[in-house]
């Protein structure tokens, strides 16, 4: 049995079922409410929640059973006395260290918990780094989406923001540095001078097994790293578009990837109405689509970034992806083949799966 963790326009759905056949609603919590992600803590089973209510900002939620009573999580917000406001929580990630978890947001922050999501309190070496002023957002916001913690290492970790790019700490957080040498920022015109030039990663992943090698999505371009995202190499040739948001890796191989092109660059649906995803095994040289199961004429979809996750980290993994269409496809064996998992949902923001 998997479990998908589905958050949508319109509250999060809890799925469950198995590939082939489709999956039915086992709960729904924040109905009518924009949950733009959801996780289970795969240590402890408590499910973590971003809501952005139009009323009260964006909070995080917890609960040991989804279906059950969520609280609220404490310490969800920025210094008092700002001009900023914190717009949305995109993503959490567990981290590397007990209890540990990691949120992003909006305006480019970073909170972490110690006690599995009950409280949280803001990075101050991000939040305070010398240079936020000069930080621009891209086309969603100044968005701090991916969170790449290091397998084993609780000290050393990644992030992506749109559009500042790739952010390195080896110190837990305390002291951070840039990671974007190879990066090419090919929608603004060449001379334009490097400090006016936003880097807009669109998603980050670390390979678990070689965690030294990162693949990300950009704005204009796919790369990879194998430093440990200190540079970057373009292995976009051979795919419909470079451009896209979803990205998601093969828990065993490090030479595996798969992501889902999307036409550049305001029409951001699925290239000629085919919806296709794209995989690699040498590490992003060769791509090949996988489309079977998937709609193949008139289907205009658009996956946003956390709309694309795996269940299991041996070679027996399943992979899923929900659209903005409200329906989500699955596959049981690493994209060869896809099925329909559910449809008729309010637009998907995030898909977070769990066998």
């Amino acid at each position: 049995m998997t479990e998908l963790l589905v958050g949508t326009k319109k509250g999060l759905f809890v799925l469950e079922g198995e590939v082939g056949a489709p999956f039915t609603v086992a709960a729904r919590a924040f109905a009518g409410e924009p949950v733009e992600y959801a996780m289970r803590d795969p240590r402890t089973g408590r499910v973590l929640a971003s809501v952005t209510s139009a009323f009260y900002g964006p909070k995080l939620w917890y609960a040991d059973d989804p279906a059950g009573e969520w609280q609220q999580a404490a310490g969800v917000s920025l210094p008092d006395g700002g001009d900023t406001a914190l717009e949305r929580i995109w993503v959490i990630v567990a981290g590397e260290a007990d209890g540990m978890l990691y949120a992003g947001g909006d305006p480019g922050v970073l909170f972490e918990s110690h006690d599995g999501g009950t409280s949280w309190t803001l990075n101050r070496g991000l939040w305070e780094h010398p240079t936020r002023d000069t930080w621009q957002p891209g086309g969603g916001g100044l968005c701090l989406h991916s969170i790449s913690t290091w397998p084993g290492d609780p000290d050393r970790l990644a992030l992506a923001m749109s559009a500042t790019g790739v952010w390195l700490t080896d110190d837990r957080g305390k002291t951070w540095r840039r990671g974007n040498e190879g990066l090419v920022a090919r929608y603004v015109p060449e001379d334009t001078p490097a400090e006016e030039i936003g880097l807009c990663v669109h998603r980050l992943h670390r390979a678990p097994t070689r965690p030294e090698r990162m693949f990300m999505q950009f704005h204009g371009g796919v790369y990879r790293s194998d430093d440990a995202g200190q540079t970057w190499t373009d292995i976009g040739a051979g795919l419909p578009s470079d451009f896209g948001f979803p990205l998601t890796l093969d828990p065993v191989d490090p030479d595996g990837a798969y992501i889902i092109p999307l036409a550049a660059d305001t029409d951001r649906v699925t290239p000629d109405g085919h919806v296709r995803v794209y995989e690699t095994r040498d590490a992003g040289a060769s791509w090949s689509p996988r489309g079977r199961g998937l709609p193949q004429r008139d289907a205009f979809l658009t996956v946003l970034r956390e709309a694309f996750d795996r269940a299991g980290d041996d070679a027996a993994f399943e992979l899923y992806f929900g659209a903005t269409s409200g329906d989500v496809f699955g596959s049981e064996d690493a994209g060869a083949s896809w099925a329909t998992a559910a449809t008729r949902l309010p637009p998907v923001y995030s898909v977070s799966a769990r066998r």
